[in-house]
């Protein structure tokens, strides 16, 4: 009687723990399958765009046309945006070429000239990167690694491009004291971006906008910006390109410039014929490839490039600066970074885009040197940020470079 009245609390037991365990398997299952899911979760995709349903300041189509209607024979009222972007680290060498490039800029309506720098982690120098946020330029995303080459974006899910310009964003905030709210776009490295993910990430990031998509058929008359509520009619240079609907995402294309031999180039450094390494010359094809824009519909004109390119010739930095100083004599042409620009194209206006200036940020800091170590190869890096020092090198998975 002993013996079957134990056999029998055992098999109970038994019973139990095993309807237990296998609702924790059930359940452990079921969150897999749910992560997943939300993980390939499928995005509608784009239909085509009637202005009729896409209104400023929250849609625009994907076209070549004037900001409104009403501007069509005023384009010589419409203000020229002129963009000029560095992608890349910030360093103490072309720190001092932006500064010797900015110098003495003004718009027309008394502001201070800017621009956006599409910051990469690795080598970058944080206490410069506050310096440029105060003196008013846009501070956006180019990732924390740079990838190891075009593969890795272009295969990148959603939770790879935001996990880099996540983690970039959280060291911007503690390391150059940027606010965030002020972090508005990004850049993919090697203009590599993987369809609809690129997009989709920058979304969920709270991002404003993505610029790294160019476009050659859209150059004459040039591309405006436009969000990816509807299908886009850009040309697919770099793919894969977007498909699903994602509203209220804007893309800046980057529209491209013309070598001497007459190929495109997305970007200043990308073109494979420039002219000789001659000021006029130099100046010359800039003016050519500006005029393209400022005589045509107006769309901002992109000047997209790494500071590394002023090092390839010895009038390359030179007639940059004559060139840009050039346009800063013109009485509607303004230099900013590209999320103020678009502030403007989703209220367009003739004459003076901006009633007032942007408010400068107060963002105080202390500078400090660090000698951390880089976890991941054992090597040992200096790092320049603003008032503490992080315990090991921030990276991916620990931007904040914390003790783990």
């Amino acid at each position: 009687m002993k013996y079957s009245t134990l056999l029998i609390l055992g098999l109970i037991l038994a019973l139990t723990l095993g309807g237990e365990t296998a609702k924790t398997k059930s359940k452990k299952v079921k969150n897999k399958q749910k992560q997943q899911a939300q993980k390939e979760e499928v995005l509608p995709l784009a239909e085509p765009c009637k202005s009729a349903n896409c209104k400023l300041p929250d849609c625009r189509c994907s076209d070549a046309v004037l900001p409104r209607s009403k501007f069509q024979g005023k384009e010589g009222e419409i203000p020229q945006f002129v963009t000029i972007t560095f992608d890349d680290a910030v360093n103490a060498v072309n720190y001092a070429q932006y500064e010797l490039l900015f110098e003495g800029l003004v718009n027309p309506d008394g502001c201070t000239a800017a621009g956006t720098f599409f910051l990469s982690h690795e080598y970058t120098d944080y206490v410069r990167v506050n310096a440029l946020y105060r003196a008013g330029h846009e501070i956006a995303l180019h990732s924390v690694t740079h990838g190891d080459g075009t593969d890795y974006w272009r295969s990148a899910d959603v939770a790879t491009v935001e996990r880099e310009f996540g983690a970039q964003i959280k060291m911007l905030e503690a390391f150059a004291k940027v606010d965030r709210k002020s972090i508005q776009g990004m850049r993919l490295p090697f203009l590599q971006i993987s369809g609809n993910n690129t997009f989709e990430a920058a979304r969920r990031l709270g991002l404003s906008y993505d610029s790294s998509w160019p476009t050659q058929q859209f150059k004459d008359p040039a591309m405006w910006p436009y969000t990816l509520d509807y299908q886009s009619k850009q040309d697919c240079q770099i793919g894969p390109c977007p498909e699903a609907s994602i509203p209220g995402l804007w893309v800046n294309p980057m529209v491209t410039w013309t070598d001497t031999e007459g190929y495109s180039c997305s970007m200043i450094d990308a073109c494979v014929y420039p002219p000789e390494d001659k000021v006029d010359a130099l100046f010359k094809w800039m003016l050519e490839n500006f005029n393209r824009h400022y005589q045509g519909s107006r769309a901002p004109f992109g000047m997209y490039l790494h500071a590394a390119w002023f090092s390839r010739g010895r009038n390359y930095f030179g007639a940059f600066k004559k060139f840009i100083n050039h346009l800063n004599t013109f009485p509607d042409v303004y230099f900013t970074g590209i999320s103020r620009m678009l502030e403007y194209v989703k209220k367009p206006v003739l004459g003076a885009p901006f009633k007032e200036c942007p408010v400068l940020p107060e963002a105080d800091c202390r500078a400090v040197q660090c000698h951390v170590q880089k976890l991941s190869t054992g090597e040992e890096r200096y790092l320049n940020v603003c008032d503490k020092c992080p315990v090991v090198y921030p990276w991916l998975d620990n931007p904040l470079g914390q003790q783990l």
